[in-house]
């Protein structure tokens, strides 16, 4: 009989102090018998990593990120030997390993690496010995053997990486959350938890705002179609299966609402309206490493427009400077920009097959009384830019619309 080979993710909540680890190392434990295989993959302990680069600016005030990777690295490390502690206590024998220990090889780009493959030989040769193998997430090294990490949320890249890798027949996240909900449940209770979402759905929202899990992650999870079951480290709960394509998709236009608080606008004005004026200002923010959103042009008046995008607030600094450099050389006006403004998304695939839900949705944030300043579509998404005041009333108002509160 083929071994059922099983891929599991814990999040820094899941292993936040001594009591979690142990009783993670339960839940560890629980899952090995001779027909099964255990592969971890951890996170670091909850604050960990906010601590380390609230630490490493007090030291320094423009650290190299090669010497953030290596900091960071160590997070993982330390929940991943200390979950290999708990597991030895309850008797079953297991492995800590790093992510160069396991062989996830990177490119070079520090902070934000990309996984270009994983070695399997070592897992296999553990597996073999019939250990729990417990590897430290959000790492890997390059040819060179330089210490990489895989950007915010990249501990959910590794086991979906590490899945592909060893051929996994599920990849189970873990998390402070009993599954994908309609919505964030804290800031709407009647949110209801899914059962199934196709990874179309589950890209969008987490690209929207959906902080459940890395959007890289979902993207190669598709790609390979490993089937995701999100679920709560806190109970034994069946979580949300995130599938290829879920029954009856048509019926149900719309999934989920989403929101994002972490946007900020900025607006260039009085440009010449004349070709190439957009790839000037596009290649100068993407040259500064900022990432756009939302994009708006004017009607041109006197031969004149106004652009407007949107960036992550954390970006907008960069953003700005860019942008005045290209306004100063094409001789366009002000440049403006506001942190007020948040996103607000619906999401479905079945939208596809069903007309009318822009409208329905614009009918429901103008009878809140919510104004919108910029809008973007994709094949199943509508997204709002909005005042950020307004963004948690813009969800609440779009839930109850689109019928999310009800089974």
């Amino acid at each position: 009989m083929k071994k059922k080979i099983i891929v599991q993710k814990y999040g820094g909540s899941s292993v936040k102090d001594a009591d979690r680890i142990k009783a993670v190392a339960e839940r560890v434990a629980s899952y090995k018998n001779k027909n099964t295989d255990v592969a971890v993959v951890v996170s670091a302990m909850a604050d960990t990593t906010d601590d380390l680069i609230e630490l490493a600016g007090k030291i320094a005030s423009n650290p190299t990120d090669r010497e953030m990777d290596l900091l960071l690295a160590t997070g993982e490390q330390i929940s991943c030997a200390l979950l290999a502690m708990a597991v030895r206590e309850l008797g079953f024998p297991s492995v800590a390993l790093t992510g160069f220990q396991v062989g996830v090889r990177t490119n070079k780009e520090h902070g934000k690496a990309r996984v270009e493959q994983i070695d399997d030989k070592r897992l296999k040769q553990a597996f073999k010995e019939g250990k729990i193998v417990i590897m430290a997430g959000y790492q890997g090294i390059t040819a060179e053997g330089e210490i990489t990490t895989l950007g915010r949320g990249g501990s959910d890249l590794s086991a979906v990486a590490l899945a592909k890798a060893i051929k996994a027949d599920v990849c189970e996240i873990y998390t402070d959350v009993t599954g994908i909900y309609t919505t964030d449940p804290r800031m709407v209770p009647e949110a209801r938890k899914l059962k199934e979402i196709t990874f179309d759905e589950m890209l969008e929202m987490a690209s929207l705002g959906a902080q459940v899990m890395q959007a890289r992650s979902i993207e190669v999870a598709k790609r390979f179609n490993i089937p995701l079951h999100v679920r709560s480290s806190y109970s034994k709960e069946e979580g949300t299966m995130i599938v290829k394509s879920v029954k009856n998709i048509e019926e149900v236009a719309v999934t989920g609402i989403t929101s994002n608080k972490n946007e900020a606008k900025i607006t260039i004005c009085a440009v010449p309206d004349q070709p190439g004026v957009s790839a000037t200002l596009f290649n100068a923010i993407a040259k500064a490493g900022v990432n756009v959103d939302v994009i708006v042009q004017n009607v041109s008046q006197s031969r004149k427009t106004d652009i407007s995008f949107t960036v992550p607030k954390a970006d907008l600094v960069k953003g700005i400077k860019a942008t005045e450099e290209v306004a100063k050389t094409l001789g366009a006006g002000e440049v403006l920009h506001s942190r007020d403004i948040a996103r607000v998304s619906i999401v479905g695939s079945g939208m596809r097959s069903h007309q009318g839900i822009a409208a329905r949705m614009f009918a429901a944030l103008a009878a809140g009384k919510i104004n919108i300043e910029m809008i973007a579509t994709s094949e199943i998404s509508i997204s709002c830019i909005i005042a950020l005041d307004k963004v948690d009333s813009a969800v609440k108002t779009l839930h109850k619309a689109f019928g999310l509160d009800k089974k």
